[in-house]
């Protein structure tokens, strides 16, 4: 399901469920099974993603929604504190908030 979404605005849940699914391909199903991943989830404290599996990551969702959504640009936003404190949470309201 890499592909370009349709117009069709997700809920908040249904985008937490892409995010899931993004992580579990990029991080694998062994670990993610493991893992208790919640909206309050932190890439790097919770999920222990590296900065490659969040590009990755970061890839399927550019991928999925296109020019819909500028993640790479609202990340490089950040500053570094903003970066690590990254949550799941905060990714779900920015592409609700962009759809």
């Amino acid at each position: 399901m890499d592909t370009v979404a349709s117009t069709t605005k997700m809920n908040r849940d249904e985008i937490f469920e892409l995010m899931k699914k993004f992580i579990t391909e990029v991080i694998g199903e062994e670990f993610v099974e493991e893992m208790d991943i919640t909206p309050e989830s932190s890439f790097t404290k919770d999920l222990e993603m590296d900065s490659i599996e969040i590009v990755s990551f970061s890839e399927k969702i550019k991928a999925h929604f296109g020019n819909q959504i500028d993640f790479t640009g609202w990340l490089s936003s950040m500053d570094l504190d903003q970066l690590i404190n990254l949550n799941l949470g905060m990714i779900i309201n920015y592409i609700h908030e962009c759809r």
